[in-house]
């Protein structure tokens, strides 16, 4: 349809819906391509690449479409890294980041649907036939992705194992953790040392407020003990399982070295049968490994990543999760006691219980970020187990408060 028949609102209409299209490609685009550079699996990132290069011709058909109608050239203004950047991607890790790619590529199907009734421009339609086909695909390999397989091959794209034998050396001295690992950590700390505390507050308050005068001391004296037995025992906690988890695995490649000194050949062959379960035909994955076993290093690298599912790069650092665990569960327990430095009686009760629960519901649409639940239900739910812990221990409180313990 050219330019002419186009009325000047419909005009608008399709540019501005095409405008959208391309933002939402280009923007995909730069996430695939920034989490195919940080992720430490060679074919997976070799799959996210051949995404991103997807996004990429989508755009410049939406590109080339617009400027066809005569609208301005897009510009891109969003993030290098697209959403591979927010917060919400590095907190939940690769699988949480591909989880939230998989919803965003089932929306943008719905979305082009929706497009196909009401765009009303022949031309674009039979673009967004061609786009919608392609997501479907999309969809299809981020699933196998997230059950730990790779996809088949799509269309012209094939997975090379000379792309995947570089992406792996390129890698080899650089593993990466993910970056926002600790912040899952973080945001279960605060929880802990939120609920904990408030808690104590709460049937402490009930207990004394018999002799509103003496509330404020017993709160302060019991919450600050908590506070400090809370976030030592969280941190202790944190730094024994992340010191564990790095000695159990050091113990596993240990094994695996001793295998591979035993039986090499057995190790290739096994290493080949793995690549080959996640999509890989034989005869790529049997070169990938016989280029891998130039290197005795590479080769243990590569199987105990396969056979262990983590790499020793991407282990949690015992000191990191001990000082963001206690930190974090000091600060959630801090929260509920803030009040009684300021305030006393009834006063203080009342100002710890809104604020409490305001943090709970903060805390709980933070925990959104790596459960991909709204945030808004996930804070709703936070504040109503809130409410009702402090109801009970209240209650349980004054109980105690009456009986003269």
């Amino acid at each position: 349809m050219a330019r002419e028949t186009l009325s000047s609102a419909k005009l608008k209409k399709v540019l501005t819906a095409l405008e959208g299209n391309w933002k939402a490609e280009m923007e995909g685009y730069h996430t695939y391509l920034a989490m195919a550079e940080r992720d430490t699996d060679p074919v997976r990132s070799q799959v996210l690449r051949h995404l991103a290069s997807a996004e990429w011709e989508h755009a410049e058909l939406w590109h080339g479409r617009i400027v066809e109608l005569g609208g301005a050239a897009p510009v891109y203004h969003g993030k290098p890294g697209g959403e591979a950047d927010s917060l919400a991607s590095r907190a939940g890790g690769i699988r949480m980041a591909l989880r939230r790619l998989e919803i965003e590529e089932s929306r943008a199907i719905a979305s082009y649907g929706e497009q196909l009734k009401g765009l009303g421009d022949p031309e674009s339609i039979a673009i967004l036939e061609h786009v919608i086909e392609d997501e479907k695909d999309h969809y299809k390999e981020l699933g196998s992705l997230l059950r730990g397989h790779y996809p088949a091959p799509s269309g012209s794209h094939k997975i090379s194992a000379q792309a995947v034998l570089d992406e792996m050396l390129a890698k080899r001295a650089q593993g990466r953790k993910q970056p926002g690992s600790w912040i899952g950590d973080a945001i279960y700390g605060v929880n802990d040392g939120l609920g904990a505390i408030f808690g104590i507050v709460s049937g402490v308050s009930g207990a004394t407020m018999g002799n509103p005068a003496e509330t404020s001391h017993w709160v302060l004296l019991a919450g600050i003990s908590g506070l400090i037995a809370s976030a030592l025992s969280m941190g202790s906690g944190a730094y024994l399982a992340a010191k564990s988890e790095r000695e159990i695995y050091l113990a596993e490649v240990a094994r695996e070295r001793e295998a591979i000194q035993m039986n090499g050949p057995e190790a290739r062959e096994l290493l080949s049968l793995y690549y080959q379960v996640k999509g890989l035909p034989e005869e790529d994955a049997q070169n990938m490994v016989n280029h891998i076993a130039n290197d005795p290093e590479q080769l243990l690298r590569a199987l105990a990543s396969e056979r262990l599912g983590t790499s020793e790069e991407a282990l949690a650092n015992p000191l990191v999760s001990a000082g963001s665990g206690a930190l974090s569960t000091a600060v959630g327990a801090a929260i509920p006691i803030i009040p009684f430095f300021f305030l006393t009686g009834i006063d203080a009760v009342i100002a710890a219980a809104v604020i409490s629960l305001a943090a709970h519901f903060a805390v709980g649409a933070a925990k959104s970020l790596i459960t991909v639940r709204s945030w808004w239900s996930s804070g709703f739910e936070m504040t109503l187990v809130g409410a009702l812990e402090g109801a009970v221990t209240y209650g349980i409180g004054i109980l105690l408060g009456k009986g003269g313990m």
